[in-house]
Parts: C-alpha cells; sequence; structure tokens
C-alpha cells in the first residue's frame, strides 16, 4: 500500500474542499495518485447527488455582482438543503466565486459549462454535494445590463438585487444602490405599467370588481372604479411608481430626478431564498 503524507492529504483538501479523511480514504483508495483521487471524490459527489436529488434545496446565498465598468451585472443563488450550511463561511466563499464567473456569461446553461479551476461550474456543484453532504445547485440566475448598474445583498444573502439607471452620472452609485434596495424590500413585479403582463393586469380588474359587487355598487359604475383601483395597483407594485422607502414624499421615479433631471431606472432583477 503506497504510504500517503499529510501534506498530500492537506494539497487533496484544499483542492477539493473535502474532509480530512474523505481525503485520505481516497487517496489511500487511488495508490497514491492525486488525479485518480480527485475522481474518487468526484464519483461519491455524484452518488450522493443522485440519492438527493429530489430533495428541496431552498436555502443558499444570493449573491449580486457588478463588473468594474458597472455597466452589467449578474446575480445567482447558490442553494442548499440547510439554513446551517448556507451560513457557512466556505459555502458563501464558494457563491461569490461562482457569481465572480457568472458575470462573463449571458445564461445559466452557459455559467454551468463555465470553468471553475479545471472542472465545469457543474461539476464543481456536483464535487461539493460529495464534500457536504446536501444537494447544491444554482437556482436562480439573473442579468442586467445598463449604462449604470448598482447592486444590493440584503443581510444573510438572502435576497439580492440589480438596478439599472440610463446615465453614468454623478451620485448614480448612491442612486442605483437607493433603487436596487427598493426591489429588495418592496418586491415590485415590474419596472412600470408597461411591463406588467396583461395577465395580471386582467386578474387585478376582475379581483376589483367582485370586491364592488360585494359592495353594492352598481355594474355600470364597475369599469370606471376597477380602473382607478388599477391605478393604485400599479402605484404600489410597479418600482418605479412606488413610494421611495427613505421618503414616501416622493415615487422612486422622482427621487432618481432629484440626482439628475435626466436620469432614469432602466430595468431591475430580484432573486430571493424560499
Amino acid at each position: 500500500m503506497a504510504k500517503i503524507t499529510a501534506a498530500e492529504v492537506n494539497k487533496l483538501r484544499k483542492t477539493t474542499g473535502a474532509g480530512m479523511m474523505d481525503c485520505k480514504n481516497a487517496l489511500v483508495e487511488a495508490e497514491g495518485d492525486f488525479e485518480k483521487a480527485i475522481e474518487i471524490l468526484r464519483k461519491k459527489g455524484q452518488k450522493v447527488a443522485a440519492k438527493r436529488a429530489d430533495r428541496e434545496s431552498s436555502e443558499g446565498a444570493a449573491i449580486a455582482k457588478v463588473n468594474d465598468g458597472k455597466t452589467s451585472g449578474v446575480i445567482i443563488s447558490l442553494n442548499c438543503e440547510t439554513d446551517f450550511v448556507a451560513k457557512n463561511d466556505s459555502f458563501v466563499s464558494l457563491a461569490n466565486d461562482l457569481a465572480d464567473i457568472a458575470l462573463g456569461y449571458n445564461s445559466r446553461e452557459a455559467f454551468l459549462a463555465a470553468d471553475f479551476n479545471g472542472l465545469s461550474v457543474q461539476d464543481k456543484l456536483t464535487e461539493q454535494t460529495g464534500v457536504i453532504g446536501e444537494k447544491i445547485e444554482i437556482g436562480g440566475f439573473a442579468k442586467l445590463d445598463a449604462p449604470f448598474v448598482g447592486s444590493y445583498i440584503h443581510a444573510g444573502n438572502k435576497i439580492a438585487t440589480l438596478a439599472g439607471l440610463s446615465a453614468a452620472v454623478e451620485g448614480a452609485a448612491v442612486a442605483a444602490k437607493d433603487v436596487a434596495m427598493q426591489a429588495a424590500a418592496m418586491n415590485p413585479v415590474a419596472l412600470n405599467e408597461e411591463g406588467v403582463d396583461q395577465s395580471v393586469i386582467d386578474k387585478e380588474i376582475e379581483i376589483a370588481k367582485d370586491q364592488l359587487r360585494q359592495e353594492g355598487k352598481p355594474e355600470a359604475m364597475l369599469d370606471n372604479i376597477a380602473k382607478g383601483k388599477l391605478r393604485r395597483f400599479f402605484k404600489d407594485n410597479t418600482l418605479v411608481n412606488q413610494d421611495f422607502i427613505k421618503d414616501s414624499k416622493q415615487s422612486v421615479a422622482q427621487y432618481v430626478k432629484s440626482v439628475d433631471a435626466d436620469l432614469t431606472v432602466t430595468g431591475f432583477t430580484r432573486i430571493a431564498l424560499g
């Protein structure tokens, strides 16, 4: 049997993130062959992943990253099964490393196929499933491009948001973060009225009419009153029309224009766990 040194075990642990005993056992099984030991650990991850494929992975870390030019951002959620794992420093560090890679890709599929230190991202996730013993996967992937992009991550990495502005003006960094924070706190359904799906509008109108009928309002009045309720829905649920959380006397759109008269919000994206 090949003699396995502590240095070899430590090297394998640093390479894979697996536990010391798992690394030692893999090296013993591989008779000291380092690459073969990595493959043994990877196969262990595949077996664990197969066993836990039907498990719910609603915990994890949502991470937002923006490129150096502040023109492109990405959010990913690295999902796991338990809050205990989600709060682990090494898990959050992995989520951040993956988000850095994700910045260079425009789709979840391309990102999962990307290189992670010699493995694909998907293979790295499988490997870490074996290391941690829980189902680990990319639960969410969202990209946003704009003349200026800001980000916000809510405490505990449970919610991450990106907000896009129309220009990189003075004060854009603070404004974009404020708008991203608004999106995290208020969970708007769309940027503005035009962004609300027609099916949502139809549903809101029907709900409003049903309420009015129960209140005994005449059928001839329902359309006009329902339109008024719909305007309220837009105000409460579209980002630019919402009351700004830091100053409810102005809307988000008005706040942004207070930074620069020509500045507008061009888009946002939000990923939340749970």
